[in-house]
């Protein structure tokens, strides 16, 4: 009998003891992103995603007692579609992986991909949550990359499964990259800019603002963050930054001249070339107004100009958008990697070479009166410049890599953008995130040094978390005074030297710098380098689909046997 509530416990148990490599014992991830399929939000699809593990869930709730189904189309129709149909009939639970080849009647996959791991129905509500690879290595499914993607939906009114009529809809959606839009709240807003420079005709130019945003009696959080470029050609990012209480004074030029200006550390927002808009979790903004309403900030704006063009006008900045409706927890953000030191070399003619920055947190203790919080990372931005080819960031716990807070194998110094994780990733009091970055300078006949130019080079992950604590940066920089061979920078490089001094730099005590939003950094001589984990990646063969492909995860394919023993569920 139909009652107010259905659930399958003994379906769950039965695949969890069958479903062999696919199954994975640790709970389901968390579903940061929800989207409405159809205008009067009766479909409601939310998800998230394990970029590194491969998997993404869905969890499909449709205001209806009958079938639900949901698909990946490439054109918003039946034709290509990949889809999941799911139902309470009449012999128990019904949910199968298929796909379709027109306007008929789809066919279930020789493989099925999709596992279910609950359906309920809920006061005249049926949901459905279940996981899949994002990349299945199976014709038969759609291939889920970082674009957009048309999500297609169809319910009937009764368990029995047959034509949808009107009940059937499509949207497109970027599963991967996804931002939210709070549409209620988008008329209020203020930007912050540069002044009408004139960009100079050098290669790399810096330019700072510091001045007070709007004031606002009451506390506001900030919740959407746009940026609003004059040159896109020029503009390579830009960073908001919060000013300590001492720094008073308006500025308007270079930045790093010896000013207070440089004081202003509390990195606030960041933007980079290539991105576009970011707009924060539902339940989480970063604060401003309030006590803090004579604060002054500092936007930071790096001009990219090779070409040394000049008289080039700029009034580039980012639109803040807030809202007094206060959400549940402030965002911090966290810078970690590689100290910007000019003293770190990197040697010309290198085909690989790793850096690796590293932030020991147990050191936060030592500089916050409250107990350190676990810390929920959501987002993060991966930077290096020109010569990074690879980022990754890792999170240890006692010694153990324990997962990937994010990475890129193919970085684009032209596309550098606020990601989201996917799922939160929680960084708990005295675990260690460890950045590395890999360069290649094969085409360079000199040292290339950590800095701020562009021909210089960084390695940094800014973390976006929440609850927000008074931590602004923790980074390392290795203690160089053992180094016994440093390549020749005049002289053709050797790989087998250049190896030895990346690992002597590896291994070496590292200097880990600590500093609070004011300022105020603590130094230690002690953390090492750990090692981090190879990046799991499988290869998908034979795919030849041109709406398909992508890196795969073929090891999670379900077994035969796990098949078999649903399909003879659904006959019980």
């Amino acid at each position: 009998m139909k009652g107010s509530v259905r659930m399958w416990p003994q379906l769950a148990l039965l695949y969890l003891l069958t479903a062999g490599p696919t199954w994975s014992s640790a709970a389901l991830v968390d579903l940061p992103f929800m989207e409405y399929l159809d205008s009067n939000q009766l479909v409601l699809l939310q998800w998230g995603f394990d970029e590194v593990v491969g998997n993404i869930t869905f969890t499909l709730s449709i205001k209806t007692s009958g079938w639900i189904g949901f698909g990946l189309s490439p054109k918003g129709n039946m034709r290509g579609a990949d889809m999941v149909i799911g139902s309470f009939g009449t012999s128990g639970i019904y949910f199968q992986d298929h796909h379709a080849t027109g306007n008929v009647l789809p066919m279930v996959d020789s493989t099925q991909d999709y596992f279910l791991h609950s359906m309920t129905e809920v006061e005249g509500r049926t949901s459905m949550t279940f996981q899949r690879a994002i990349q299945t290595c199976d014709e038969e499914d759609f291939h889920i990359t970082a674009v957009p993607i048309k999500l297609i939906y169809a319910y009937g009114q009764t368990d029995e499964i047959k034509y949808h009529g009107f009940n059937r809809g499509t949207k497109e959606v970027n599963l991967l990259r996804y931002i939210t839009r709070d549409r209620s709240q988008e008329g209020e807003h203020f930007d912050f800019k540069i002044d009408n420079i004139t960009i100079p005709a050098n290669i790399t130019y810096y330019h700072c603002r510091v001045m007070k945003m709007p004031r606002f009696d009451v506390t506001q959080h900030v919740y959407r963050i746009e940026p609003r470029i004059d040159n896109l050609d020029m503009v390579h990012h830009m960073i908001l930054y919060g000013c300590p209480l001492h720094v008073t004074d308006d500025y308007d030029g270079p930045c790093y001249a010896g000013n207070k200006a440089d004081n202003c550390i509390k990195v606030m927002a960041v933007w980079g070339v290539g991105a576009g808009a970011y707009e924060l979790p539902a339940d989480a903004g970063i604060p401003i107004g309030g006590p803090n309403k004579d604060t002054l900030y500092r936007l930071e704006t790096h001009y990219n100009n090779p070409a040394t063009i000049a008289g080039r006008q700029d009034s580039s900045g980012l639109r803040i958008r807030h809202t007094s409706n206060l959400r549940r927890y402030n965002v911090g953000t966290l810078t970690t990697g590689v100290v910007p030191s000019h003293d770190y070399r990197i040697p010309p003619g290198a085909t690989q070479f790793h850096t690796y920055g590293t932030c020991n947190t147990s050191l936060f203790s030592e500089l916050m009166e409250d107990p350190v919080p676990d810390l929920k990372v959501f987002a993060l931005l991966l930077h290096t410049h020109l010569a990074g080819r690879k980022i990754r960031a890792g999170l240890f716990r006692d010694g153990q890599q324990v997962d990937f807070l994010a990475l890129d194998e193919n970085y684009d110094f032209a596309m550098q953008e606020v990601i989201s994780v996917g799922s939160i990733k929680t960084i708990k009091p005295n675990d260690t995130i460890l950045v590395e970055c890999n360069y290649m300078t094969t085409n360079r006949s000199g040292y290339t040094h950590m800095g701020l130019g562009t021909m210089d080079e960084m390695c940094l992950a800014f973390l976006l978390y929440y609850p927000e604590i008074p931590i602004n940066s923790c980074w390392s920089t290795p203690d160089q005074r053992n180094i016994e061979s440093v390549p020749n920078e005049l002289q053709p490089a050797d790989q087998e030297d250049i190896i030895t001094y990346e690992n002597q730099l590896s291994s070496s005590p590292q200097y880990q710098i600590v500093s609070r939003n004011e300022g105020q950094p603590s130094m230690h001589l002690e953390a090492t380098v750990m090692t981090m984990n190879a990046t799991p990646t499988v290869t998908c063969r034979n795919l030849q689909s041109p709406f398909k492909g992508g890196r795969c995860s073929c090891s999670e394919i379900i077994g035969g046997s796990a098949l078999l023993l649903l399909l003879l569920w659904s006959e019980v």
